[in-house]
C-alpha cells in the first residue's frame, strides 16, 4: 500500500497554545486542545484569533463535533511514570465548558473520536482498532487496522485517517469505508511531518504538527 504522493499543504499557522493535538471544526470555528496547557481553545478561522478558552478535566486528546457540542477524549491519572493514562470521553458545550458526565473508553484507552451523524467512533492507537460505541461506551463493532491510527475524521461516510508505524513514524493519509467491518484501505498520500489529529472543514483537512506548535491545513485529494 505504498504511495509516492505527498499531501499538499495549504496553510501552516502558529498554534495559540503549545502542543496542539485534537481538532474539530464547527462552521468558522476550529476547536483545538493543548496537551501542555490542558485547555480547549475556540479559534476564529478567518481571523486566526482565540475567542473562547476553557480548562479541561485532564489531558485532551482527540475531539469531534456531535451536534452543537464536542466530545473530547480526556486522559487522567498517572501510571508507570506516564501522565493521562486513563481515557474518558467528556462532553464539552461551547460557551459553558466541560460537563461532569463522561463515558469510559473501553479498556480505558483511546485517542481520537469521529461522528458520522449516528454513531461515535473511537480509535485505539496501540490496539490498532476503531470502535463504534453506543451512548454508554459499549462496543457495537470494531474495525482492525494494519497501522497505528493517530488522527481520524469522517467525511461522506468514509474514515480519513492519519496512520503510522509502530514508532508513530512513516505517516500515511488513508481513506477507509466507515460502513465496512473489514479494512478496505486507499492510501492517498504520505505526510512528511509528525502530524497528530485530523478534522475537515468542508474543503480542507486540518492536522496538528504537535511538537512544532503549529496547525496545518492541507488540500482534499
Amino acid at each position: 500500500m505504498e504511495t509516492t504522493h505527498v499531501i499538499e499543504e495549504l496553510l501552516r499557522l502558529p498554534s495559540p497554545a503549545p502542543l496542539p493535538l485534537g481538532l474539530a471544526v464547527d462552521g468558522n470555528t476550529l476547536w483545538m486542545g493543548s496537551r501542555e496547557t490542558h485547555r480547549i481553545y475556540g479559534i476564529d478561522m478567518k481571523k486566526w484569533t482565540v475567542f473562547e478558552e476553557s480548562p479541561a478535566p485532564g489531558g485532551p486528546f482527540g475531539m469531534t463535533m456531535l451536534g452543537d457540542e464536542l466530545r473530547v477524549v480526556i486522559g487522567q491519572n498517572e501510571r508507570d511514570g506516564k501522565k493521562d493514562q486513563d481515557r474518558y470521553i467528556y462532553r464539552f458545550v461551547p460557551g459553558h465548558g466541560f460537563k461532569n458526565d463522561r463515558i469510559a473508553c473501553p479498556d480505558l484507552t483511546g485517542s481520537h473520536v469521529a461522528f458520522d451523524g449516528d454513531t461515535l467512533f473511537l480509535s485505539q492507537a496501540h490496539y490498532r482498532k476503531i470502535l463504534a460505541l453506543d451512548g454508554q461506551g459499549n462496543i457495537l463493532r470494531e474495525i482492525s487496522l494494519a497501522r497505528t491510527p493517530i488522527g481520524m475524521t469522517i467525511v461522506d461516510g468514509c474514515f480519513y485517517l492519519i496512520t503510522g508505524d509502530e514508532e508513530f513514524e512513516d505517516l500515511e493519509f488513508w481513506k477507509l469505508d466507515a460502513r465496512s467491518e473489514k479494512e478496505h484501505v486507499s492510501v492517498i498520500a504520505s505526510i512528511p511531518f509528525d502530524a497528530r489529529g485530523l478534522t475537515y472543514d468542508g474543503t480542507r483537512f486540518w492536522t496538528s504538527h504537535r511538537d512544532n506548535h503549529q496547525i496545518v491545513a492541507f488540500a482534499q485529494p
